[in-house]
């Protein structure tokens, strides 16, 4: 088999398909948790806190100097990020847990068994009938 022709048939199975489709999802999910947690979230901790403003948070290794810029640690951005991060994984991690639910739910449902032909239920009886005698 080609290598074309093996990659055309991994790229049409529908898993791939589906996973192009979460990734893109997830990078938009992604983008809207950031703005909540960046815009919402973390400007009424930082005011709780002494109006202090997290992406601002670094501590300064060496100063800027007319030819290179400041070399610091931002650990506010890590901060946010750290927040970011665990927000999506929770929002992940109920979204899951809601769809595990239903599959369980939806496989405790017995199914519901076929109800028999008059040919079936006239078999049945001729059955019965012949054990009687």
């Amino acid at each position: 088999m080609s290598l074309l022709k093996e990659f055309k048939e991994f790229a049409i199975k529908g898993n791939v398909i589906d996973m192009a489709v979460g990734v893109i999802i997830g990078a938009a999910f992604g983008k809207v948790v950031t703005s909540v947690v960046s815009d919402m979230i973390m400007p009424p901790i930082g005011l709780l806190i002494g109006g202090v403003n997290f992406s601002n948070l670094a501590i300064t290794l060496q100063a800027a100097t007319a030819e290179s810029p400041a070399v610091v640690i931002a650990y506010g951005k890590f901060i946010q990020t750290t927040i970011d991060f665990t927000i999506i994984a929770f929002a992940i991690f109920m979204m899951i847990k809601a769809i595990n639910s239903l599959k369980r739910q939806e496989a405790a449902v017995p199914p519901e068994a076929p109800t028999p032909t008059p040919e079936e239920i006239l078999l049945t009886e001729i059955r019965d009938l012949l054990k009687k005698e």
